[in-house]
Order: structure tokens, then sequence, then C-alpha cells
């Protein structure tokens, strides 16, 4: 995924016009001081300590998750081509992701100011500050190395999201389950934000099962040579490449 995908999502809080904060942070991050980042349910929280500060800082972004209904929408449209599902089952964020969610009226990253929800434990002013500002770098880098992460900061974690694509495109093989990790309680709780929905904390994006489990998810070709259909021959290549 190129960082086509998370520009608007910085654009949105460069244009603040706070240039050396932005700058900062934009180092910070580079240079590895975002720690402990945890995504969850709406909730995005991090370790921030930077070269001159005395000690780490909890940095705190939330947004509001999608609703079942909503999520209902996305799932249906991802579902009803297989292109989605096997860029999702491949670890790959679909090119086109953000016209799927256009058409159920939502748009995955928040490109408003006023759709988020930002503090943190240095409480300098103004908001935001350059522990935020490395916070949201950081945060847009994660997306690009794991698409699920923006999921799961909406409300949808990659297991359940899989499993109901797996659901509604007919097939049976449950999507690799994970185990959930707990988040450090000193990063805060969603409850500060969002009235106390419980968190879902993203795992990295672990082996996506059977190599042949492509096959299950794209529509099969109208190919059958010497009578076999097209899927069941390339069957036995695809499981005997290394897991």
């Amino acid at each position: 995924m190129s960082d086509r995908f998370s520009a608007p999502f910085i654009a949105m809080f460069e244009s603040l016009r706070m240039a050396p904060t932005f700058a900062r942070g934009r180092r910070d991050a580079r240079a590895g001081h975002v720690r402990h980042l945890a995504i969850s349910g709406s909730l995005v929280a991090a370790q921030v300590r930077g070269p001159d500060d005395p000690a780490a800082f909890r940095s705190r972004i939330a947004v509001r998750g999608f609703g079942a209904a909503e999520w209902a929408r996305i799932e249906d449209d991802l579902a009803a081509q297989a292109r989605y599902v096997a860029d999702l089952l491949a670890g790959r964020m679909p090119d086109d992701i953000d016209t799927v969610f256009t058409r159920a009226g939502l748009t995955l990253l928040p490109l408003s100011l006023d759709e988020v929800a930002m503090d943190c434990s240095c409480e300098r002013w103004p908001m935001p500050c350059v522990h935020l500002a490395a916070t949201f770098y950081a945060l847009a880098e994660s997306f690009e190395t794991d698409p699920f992460g923006v999921f799961t900061w909406r409300g949808r974690g990659r297991d359940e999201l899989l499993t109901r694509l797996n659901q509604l495109r007919g097939t049976t093989t449950p999507a690799p389950a994970a185990e959930p990790e707990a988040v450090d309680a000193s990063l805060g709780e969603i409850a500060d934000f969002w009235g106390g929905a419980t968190p879902t904390v993203t795992l990295p994006v672990p082996d996506a099962g059977r190599p042949d489990l492509l096959l299950d998810q794209l529509d099969p070709p109208p190919l059958r040579p010497g009578g076999v259909p097209v899927v069941e021959a390339l069957r036995p290549a695809y499981r005997a490449l290394p897991g």
C-alpha cells in the first residue's frame, strides 16, 4: 500500500499550520521515540519520549468506531468482489478501499478535526503537542505496514472482519485466530473518550493459513483442462508452496 492512503490523514493535521511542532514530531517518530503504539476500538495510545523529555508522556487519539449496521454495509460491499477478499487475506489494503467506504457514506480515516479527540499527559498548549504530532506520523506509518490497524481503529478487528467476509463469500475456512494482547494500562482507557467501549487490540498480521486458501476466495474461471476444474488443477501446486 502506498502513502496515498494515509497522506490525506496527515494533511488534515498539518493543516493546523503548526510547522515547527509537526517538523519535530516527524523527526521524533522517525527516530523511534514513539513507543508502545497500541490501536484499539476507537482509540490509539502511545508512549512518547523525545530527546529533550525528562520522562515519557502518554498521547491518545480517538475517533468514532463504526456501528454494526455501518460495518454490515461495508462488509457486504467488500464480499461482493473477490479481489477485495483476496487482497485482505494477503494482508494488503485494496487500492480503491476508499470507494467502498464512500458508498457507505463513511470515510475509513478521519478527514476532519471535528472527528478526532486527542490529549497528552504533558498538558502543553497549544494542542496538538509535539508528542501527539509524533504519534500521528507513527500511526500513519503503521497503517502502511498493517492495513488491519485502521479497521481496528474504526471498530472491526482483523479476525472478525475476515471471518465475516468468509461467511458472506460462502466459504467455511475460518480466518486464523490471534491471541488478544492487553493494552498497557498506563496508556489509558477508551472509556475516557467514548463511554466505556471495550477495546480490541490489533496484532501483527499472521500467516493467512493454507497457501491454497486464496483459490477458494476467487471466482473460478470457466476452464477445465482435461475435464478438471482449473482451481482443482492448481490446488496441489499451491499446497506445495512453503508456508
